[in-house]
């Protein structure tokens, strides 16, 4: 634990959830050795420090270290910047050039969004891993480099393996020892912790009090699912830092900074526990699916009425962004049938279900059902005098 209190400290590294903790441990354990790393996880989550501290744990650390973002790399030169070229070997090569690997000899390369490269350079790199020999483009000499790699991507390379978008055996190579980075919503007790440490960066940095936030502030911070992850947060509070004159925010000012789309379409969607993601994922879609049939079935409902009452003479029906409908006097006669129907499933009912479970959870302890719904202390209030669930 000493250990990783001082990487923490040394790469400003602030969290004190399981999982980051766990990222922390495997990167110091692999950094004595040679073995590659593969690290995932979303865009913004900080993958790029766990290189360095694997780089500077080693033995490798007076070596050389490059970071080599793949997906910046156009297609036709990306095998000159990795593996070099010889003079004349492409329109432009007016003379010889070394590549990462060349350069990079007894260091480290980090590629970063490895699964961008494309299937050429895959069967080149995996040639570098198994023998560490590859070729300079427009040269049949074979030379040599000893070079540690650690890659990293946010896709999901299983699925890109079998899409045919990526060599399996390249992934296994590269995935030797796997480090998993957790998205910021599935660390909430972290988030409010970054959210100082960036008020304070950027209050020293433009030399003016930080931010602080109120009760509700909070809460409406830790209810947002913060799809950017790290990045996204601290841009946030580098905007608020900046453009709020009062120093003392609260939830309704915070919400101007958040996008509609941070928050999650119903409470309790987005589960903590790493092995519920893919139900909460699943669930989420199915709920997606019910929220837009509703809506389908609802504006049919009202604009069948309007026929009813008045709007049919002209046998047509004017449908939003649709193209107008034609209408049989079967399909108006019909209409009983469609007032009478009850949806199966009920969104409004999932959702109050939810709630009620959350606080015979807690024991009707408000705070602590909101925190579990992932949704604000103040929108649960709403939700349950709406509900009826008083």
């Amino acid at each position: 634990m000493d250990d990783i209190q001082r990487i923490k400290q040394r790469f400003g590294i602030i969290g004190n959830t399981p999982s980051i903790n766990r990222a922390i441990d495997i990167a110091i354990q692999v950094a004595p050795t040679d073995l590659s790393v593969l690290i995932t996880g979303e865009s913004g989550v900080g993958k790029e420090v766990f290189p360095q501290i694997i780089h500077l744990n080693s033995a490798r650390k007076h070596g050389a270290y490059i970071a080599v973002n793949c997906g910046a790399i156009p297609e036709g030169t990306i095998d000159s910047e990795l593996f070099g070229h010889e003079k004349g070997s492409f329109t432009g090569a007016s003379e010889s050039r070394k590549g990462y690997f060349e350069v990079a000899n007894g260091g480290t390369i980090f590629l970063d969004e490895v699964a961008d490269l494309p299937m050429p350079t895959q069967v080149r790199l995996l040639r570098v891993l198994e023998s560490g020999e590859y070729m300079r483009v427009g040269s049949s000499k074979t030379a040599k480099t000893d070079v540690r790699v650690i890659a990293a991507t946010n896709v999901n390379i299983p699925e890109a393996v079998a899409r045919g978008k990526f060599r399996e055996d390249l992934y296994y190579r590269l995935n030797a020892v796997p480090v998993y980075i957790q998205p910021l919503r599935e660390r909430k007790e972290d988030i409010y912790l970054l959210f100082r440490r960036f008020a304070a960066d950027f209050a020293e940095k433009y030399r003016m009090p930080s931010i602080q936030l109120t009760e509700d502030a909070q809460e409406e911070l830790l209810a947002c699912r913060w799809p950017g992850n790290i990045r996204q947060l601290k841009n946030v509070t580098e905007q608020i830092s900046i453009i709020e004159q009062q120093r003392t925010i609260n939830a309704a000012t915070l919400q101007q900074y958040l996008p509609a789309q941070a928050y999650s379409m119903l409470p309790a969607l987005y589960d903590n526990k790493a092995d519920e993601k893919s139900f909460s994922s699943d669930r989420e879609i199915l709920y997606k699916i019910l929220f837009d049939m509703r809506n389908d079935v609802n504006e049919l409902k009202r604009l069948v009425s309007g026929i009813m009452h008045g709007d049919a003479d002209t046998g047509y029906v004017d449908m939003p962004r649709r193209r107008a409908m034609p209408v049989s006097n079967t399909e108006i006669e019909d209409t009983d049938m469609l007032e009478e129907h009850h949806e199966p499933l009920s969104l409004s009912e999932k959702e109050a279900e939810l709630i009620s479970k959350a606080l015979e959870k807690y024991d009707g302890r408000r705070r602590n059902a909101a925190r579990e719904l992932g949704i604000s202390e103040r929108t649960l209030y709403r939700k349950i005098k709406e509900y009826g669930l008083e």
